[in-house]
């Protein structure tokens, strides 16, 4: 089945394995969005290189990365600390959100057979996940569920600007999850609303949808993401 985001490497199947550094930064990185290193979380470099079996030099490399992305804050001589999801990001998330996939869903329609099974598909798994409390997965599913229609549009550049915002909602996704998990059930109503939406071809329902969906996150501003 085709897929629209991969996170996981399976080094064992690699012929080689990517270079250190690399392997760090998707350690860590990984560990970030699903959740085993929370906000708040001091990583040390001893611990890192033990954990992916590499020298400090190239873990001191990833991190250096992942400041710039904004996931964790470099401290001299202590170590990394993993960033919360602060309640100014969630808001421009959604602010970002909201304008790029009400447009995405109003041009969506008429919705081409080939999308709307695709989001069948991926509601199907979402489900499945959520089910067997598989957190993270389902919200990779959730983010690839709105990347699809946003995709759907043709429009590469506008697809890049929404692609940047993958890892931000991810970890929102997760924690909203762990910490509403009563809005699951809810999540996937409304992803099935908005594919009815597009078979039915009912722009304006589709984007009233999505509005309603998204809009939600902005819940998590006004209070503590744990």
């Amino acid at each position: 089945m085709r897929t629209c985001c991969i996170y996981h490497v399976d080094m064992h199947t690699a012929v080689r394995q990517p270079p250190a550094a690399d392997r760090v930064y998707a350690h860590v990185k990984q560990g970030v969005l699903d959740r085993r290193y929370e906000g708040g979380t001091l990583l040390t470099e001893g611990e890192l290189a033990e954990a992916v079996g590499v020298s400090r030099t190239p873990v001191r490399e990833a991190l250096l990365r992942l400041e710039v992305e904004g996931l964790i804050k470099l401290y001299p001589k202590k170590g990394a600390l993993v960033l919360p999801v602060s309640a100014q990001e969630i808001a421009d998330v959604v602010e970002t959100r909201l304008l790029v996939e009400q447009h995405a869903a109003r041009k969506a329609i008429p919705a081409p057979p080939r999308l709307l099974e695709r989001l069948a598909e991926l509601l199907a798994e979402q489900k499945a996940q959520a089910a067997t409390g598989d957190f993270a997965a389902a919200a990779v599913t959730d983010r690839c569920f709105h990347a699809e229609i946003v995709r759907s549009g043709g429009n590469e550049i506008l697809s890049r600007l929404y692609d940047q915002l993958r890892d931000r909602q991810l970890r929102m996704g997760v924690a909203v999850m762990y910490s509403h998990p009563d809005r699951i059930a809810k999540t996937l109503s409304e992803h099935e609303e908005i594919l009815d939406a597009l078979r039915s071809g009912d722009a304006e329902a589709a984007v009233g949808i999505v509005h309603r969906h998204v809009s939600w996150f902005s819940n998590l501003a006004r209070g503590e993401v744990r």
